[in-house]
C-alpha cells in the first residue's frame, strides 16, 4: 500500500481518508470532519473517488458510536453517490456497496423537515453470494466489510450469518496467505455476526493482523470496527 499511495493520486486520497476514519474511531470525536481533515470537499473529484472506495466506512464512526455525522461528510458521500452509480455491467459487490451508501445516508441523516423522504432502494440480487465456494465467498465479503455493521439488515448479511464457519476458514486462509485487507474484511464479519469456532481465537487473530498488516489503514480500520462491535456487544 504505501508504494501505491506513493505513485497513485487515488490510492494516497484513500491512504489519508481511511486514517481519518481511524483516527475518529480512536478518538470517538463525532463533531470533527474525516473529509475535511483529509482536505477533501464537494469539489475535489479524487476526494470524491476516494470516497466511492471508502464507501459507508466514511461515517463508521457515527454509526458506531451512534451519533449524528458530520454534514460536511454526509455532503460528500452523497456527493460521491451520485458521482459515481454503478454501471449496468458492474460487478455485484459494486452493486451492493452503492446500495449501502444509499441505506446508510437514509438511516443516519434522514431528510430536513418538510423535505419528502426517498423511497426504499431495492437490494441487488445475492445469489451468486449464497451459492459461491467458501474461498471467494471470503473475498467477496472482504469487500463489502463495510456491510459489517450493527443494526444493518441486508441479504449479505443474512447469508455471513448462515456461513460463519467458512468465514472463519476465510479467515485463517487469508491470515497464512498473508492477505492482511482480506483477513481484517473477514474478522470484521466475523465480529459482526458472531457464530465462528471458538477454536478460531477471534480476538487473538485479529491482533495478530493489525500487527502484520497496520501500515495499511483499511486494514486497522476493519479490526478497529471489529473490536468496537465486539467491546460493545451489539451487533
Amino acid at each position: 500500500m504505501d508504494q501505491t499511495h506513493a505513485s497513485s493520486p487515488l490510492a494516497g486520497a484513500v491512504h489519508d481518508l481511511a486514517t481519518e476514519v481511524v483516527l475518529a474511531l480512536r478518538s470517538g470525536d463525532h463533531l470533527a470532519t474525516v473529509c475535511g481533515a483529509a482536505g477533501i470537499d464537494e469539489e475535489n473529484r479524487t476526494g470524491i473517488a476516494a470516497v466511492r472506495v471508502i464507501g459507508a466506512d466514511l461515517l463508521l464512526p457515527s454509526v458506531l458510536y451512534g451519533r449524528h455525522p458530520h454534514p460536511g461528510d454526509v455532503a460528500v458521500l452523497d456527493r460521491a453517490v451520485r458521482e459515481f452509480p454503478p454501471k449496468p455491467d458492474a460487478p455485484a459487490a459494486t452493486a451492493w456497496s452503492h446500495w449501502h451508501m444509499i441505506s446508510t445516508l437514509q438511516r443516519m441523516a434522514p431528510p430536513a423537515p418538510g423535505a419528502a423522504a426517498p423511497g426504499p432502494y431495492a437490494e441487488p440480487d445475492v445469489a451468486w453470494l449464497e451459492e459461491a465456494p467458501w474461498q471467494a465467498f471470503t473475498h467477496q465479503l472482504s469487500v463489502l466489510a463495510p456491510l459489517a455493521v450493527p443494526a444493518a439488515p441486508s441479504a449479505v448479511r443474512r447469508a455471513a450469518a448462515n456461513r460463519a464457519v467458512d468465514l472463519a476458514r476465510g479467515f485463517v486462509r487469508a491470515v497464512r496467505r498473508r492477505d492482511w485487507l482480506q483477513a481484517a474484511g473477514a474478522g470484521r464479519w466475523l465480529a459482526a455476526i458472531g457464530g465462528e469456532p471458538a477454536s478460531l481465537g477471534l480476538d487473538r487473530g485479529l491482533d495478530f493482523v493489525e500487527l502484520m498488516g497496520g501500515h495499511d489503514p483499511r486494514v486497522t480500520l476493519h479490526v478497529r470496527a471489529a473490536r468496537l462491535m465486539g467491546e460493545t456487544g451489539v451487533r
